[in-house]
């Protein structure tokens, strides 16, 4: 048995024996593959399930999930993060739908040209769902690879990149190519783990070039992360107790058509002066009576992958009624970014 053939056949083995259950390792439905593989692109499996679920619950086929509203999409992605995502899964299924019958592509090169849809999960509908040979690679899949061949190529390098799709594509069980990619994806999710991998059971720890070079800590090799931007955003929040007002974010920056509160963003934190005089407030306050505090006083950080968001809450109290007001108890009928979101229950529990 070649070396390559029995590297397959052992993770095979063991991800026959290990696997999760999880649901959409029960169909072959591209759609649902699709969904799941969206989902998860930059979501842990623990929260992408009830995501997958709800998603499927509510449009159990694509032409559903076209016909609806962006709003109702972005509601219920509402925590998951990387929005494009959610606008993506909505424009490629009215395409698909629209263009194409409804049917997916049955092929790689065909599933790559769809918005949203790079080389990972291309591979992955085109193996899972059509039995194709064509390599997926995650992280799970840089890990293993780079420990167990010993690769020292950067991960987030062009080369890298480069180097390890073209090994994963060597490699590849021809004959059970779903099962082998998700073989590796699993192995790396539950025993080759970034932090205290199970290498005492791993049942390939004889061959294992990190083990044998006591490297395991060292690999995968990752060159220096990209500068993080922090920024400081000062949401107005117009109060005059049964309702408040909120906008939607239409430009090409985070959070796109989701809705938050006024924001003005200044170059570091603040005081009250700097809202007050800001045009932000005053195209909202005009000659209006009004008391101004502020909620959190000390600045909440929210990450995100490049950016640092150093936030403050500013309640504005006013007593007159306000044009295109919200009620607070309907927001949850708007998708918010989850630091909105964490804030109105937190600020409502006061109620």
């Amino acid at each position: 048995m070649s070396k390559k053939l029995e590297f397959s056949n052992t993770l095979i083995m063991w991800y026959l024996k290990n696997k999760r259950d999880l649901p959409w390792r029960k169909t072959k439905d591209p759609y649902l593959i699709w969904l799941s593989e969206i989902i998860l692109q930059q979501t842990k499996v623990i929260q992408g399930t009830s995501y997958y679920l709800k998603f499927a619950q509510n449009f159990g086929d694509i032409s559903l999930l076209a016909k609806a509203d962006e709003k109702q999409i972005l509601n219920l992605w509402q925590g998951l993060g990387y929005y494009s995502r959610a606008r993506n899964l909505h424009k490629t299924a009215i395409y698909i739908t629209n263009n194409l019958n409804g049917v997916f592509p049955n092929n790689y090169e065909d599933l790559k040209k769809l918005k949203g849809v790079g080389d990972y999960t291309a591979s992955a509908i085109a193996s899972f769902c059509f039995d194709l040979p064509e390599a997926t690679v995650d992280g799970n899949v840089y890990r293993v690879f780079s420990r167990y061949f010993g690769i020292v190529t950067p991960i987030n390098s062009t080369k890298g990149i480069k180097e390890f799709k073209q090994l994963a594509q060597i490699l590849i069980n021809p004959n059970k190519p779903g099962t082998h990619n998700q073989s590796i994806m699993e192995f790396g999710a539950l025993l080759c783990k970034p932090k205290n991998p199970d290498c005492l059971n791993c049942p390939l720890n004889n061959s294992c070039f990190a083990i044998q070079n006591k490297q395991v800590k060292k690999l995968p090799v990752k060159t220096n992360k990209v500068k993080i931007k922090k920024r400081y955003f000062n949401f107005i929040v117009i109060n005059n107790n049964q309702s408040t007002y909120i906008e939607q974010r239409v430009a090409n920056d985070i959070w796109k058509n989701l809705y938050q509160f006024p924001l003005f963003e200044s170059d570091n934190e603040i005081d009250v002066e700097p809202i007050i005089k800001s045009s932000v407030f005053q195209d909202l306050i005009k000659n209006d009576s009004y008391k101004i505090s502020r909620y959190n006083q000390k600045q909440i950080l929210h990450k995100l992958t490049h950016q640092h968001l150093f936030t403050t809450f500013w309640i504005i109290d006013v007593n007159t009624n306000l044009k295109n007001a919200v009620n607070w108890q309907n927001l949850s009928n708007f998708a918010l970014p989850t630091l909105i979101q964490n804030f109105v229950d937190d600020f409502k529990k006061g109620d």
